[in-house]
């Protein structure tokens, strides 16, 4: 590594020491405060709200179509993991365009996109069309893997070190409460009007979020030129290396993917369509299921942060008890005693999930420094979308061979694993002196 390098190095890293320390004495805000004061956030905000609901309408309708039109529990594992590894492709790319360019306009050309092809699922009638689904799906995706790390970059660009935190809890609270709405109603549209409203509707939301995100006005720091040309210089694989808890941080969204929730939702698919069947084909019983994951995985942070606010150790703790809660609620579900304890099994998973998912993304947001936030936060979608394909593709196939039940059986202690190595990591980073 050059001079040059080492010093702009050196100078991401004293930025992050002081945002890190200006964070413990700047007052931490309510959510209710940062919505009525932060004006940019109020309209990421709202852009995420209206297009996450769509989300959930689309993943509804398309497990639903694909189970329809083939009966095949590889076909549905193939859909979840083209879901999952298509940002995996574009992620190295999405982060770099997240740090070199605008993230305000990769936002909303993301969403524009995604609203036109939205109308291609249009067409997606009977087991002939399943090629052109996976390709759209594909599509889909790929584009959504320039969404999600620009946005993730964009928070602490519209956010002070006190609302940081609670700009990132509000955004995984809002994803959890959008996926029990948009699961529940979702599950009611796609059951009652059939999958190709759903659709429909996903489309708009892209369209709508796009019209609020216009209204984000970004500080001009963070869209000059000369930051742009600086952002291009930094290797995020090289940063890591040579900062190993950024890299062990950014690790934890890939195995909750892996190893507690992917697979799950490809499972909640099989137990609605044949174990629990309510509304046309099961499409009620499954949004039931995916509301309450979100309820939980909304709780989960938000209940946990009264406690650990946006302090470095018990936010490090925390991601640990998140792991063995979901290990619960996979040890709940695995019997299929009823829908209702299924239900409860899941909502107890997700409770774990949230947890280790939203804390891992604050420690990466208070740690990272903005020269190159995009390309980790890139890197770590890469990692969560690849673990998710794996994931879901095992799934898949297993459910086929033995049934859903012993695939669960299988689960319940996966877990444990990530919960063990982030102990083990933590009484280094204590030896270390890294605290």
């Amino acid at each position: 590594m050059s001079d040059k390098e080492q010093a702009a190095t050196g100078m991401a890293d004293s930025a992050v020491d002081q945002k890190g320390g200006a964070a413990k004495k700047e007052k931490l805000v309510g959510y209710f405060e940062l919505l009525r004061r932060n004006a940019n956030f109020r309209w990421l905000w709202a852009g995420q709200l209206v297009s996450l609901l769509g989300d959930w309408f689309n993943i509804i309708a398309s497990a639903i179509l694909i189970r329809n039109l083939t009966d095949s529990g590889l076909a549905l594992g193939l859909l979840f993991t083209i879901r999952m590894l298509a940002p995996f492709f574009v992620a190295p790319l999405a982060g770099i365009c997240a740090d070199r360019f605008n993230r305000k306009h990769i936002l909303i050309l993301s969403d524009i996109v995604r609203g036109l092809l939205l109308l291609g699922f249009l067409f997606v009638r009977d087991e002939s069309d399943i090629p052109l689904l996976y390709i759209l799906v594909a599509l889909l995706f790929g584009v959504s893997g320039f969404f999600s790390p620009a946005r993730s970059a964009i928070l602490p660009d519209i956010t002070s070190s006190g609302e940081l935190g609670t700009a990132n809890a509000l955004s995984a609270t809002t994803w959890s409460v959008m996926l029990a709405f948009g699961a529940a109603i979702g599950g009611f549209t796609a059951g009652v009007f059939g999958v190709h409203t759903a659709f429909i509707i996903d489309g708009l939301t892209f369209f709508v979020s796009a019209g609020l995100l216009l209204n984000i006005k970004l500080p001009k720091q963070f869209v000059s030129k000369a930051m742009i040309h600086e952002r291009s210089k930094f290797s995020a694989l090289g940063y890591m290396v040579r900062h190993p808890d950024i890299f062990f941080i950014s690790l934890h969204k890939g195995a909750i993917a892996l190893l507690l929730s992917a697979g799950f939702q490809v499972a909640q698919v099989e137990i609605a369509k044949t174990h629990f069947v309510v509304g046309l084909d099961g499409a009620i019983s499954l949004g039931l299921m995916y509301c309450m994951g979100g309820v939980g995985s909304g709780i989960g942070p938000i209940v946990t942060r009264i406690w650990t606010g946006d302090r470095d150790k018990p936010l490090r703790r925390s991601i640990s008890l998140g792991y063995l809660i979901g290990a619960v609620g996979l040890l709940i579900a695995a019997p299929l005693l009823s829908l209702p304890v299924v239900v409860f099994g899941g909502f107890v998973r997700s409770i774990g999930g949230g947890i280790a998912w939203v804390f891992s993304t604050q420690l990466l947001l208070q740690r990272a420094p903005n020269e190159i936030r995009g390309r980790i936060f890139g890197t770590e979608f890469a990692l969560f979308t690849l673990m998710g394909a794996v994931a879901t593709a095992i799934v898949g196939a297993m459910m086929d061979l033995f049934g859903v039940q012993v695939v669960l059986w299988g689960m319940t202690a996966l877990p444990l694993i990530p919960a063990l190595l982030w102990w083990l990591w933590q009484l280094r980073y204590r030896r270390l002196g890294l605290e």
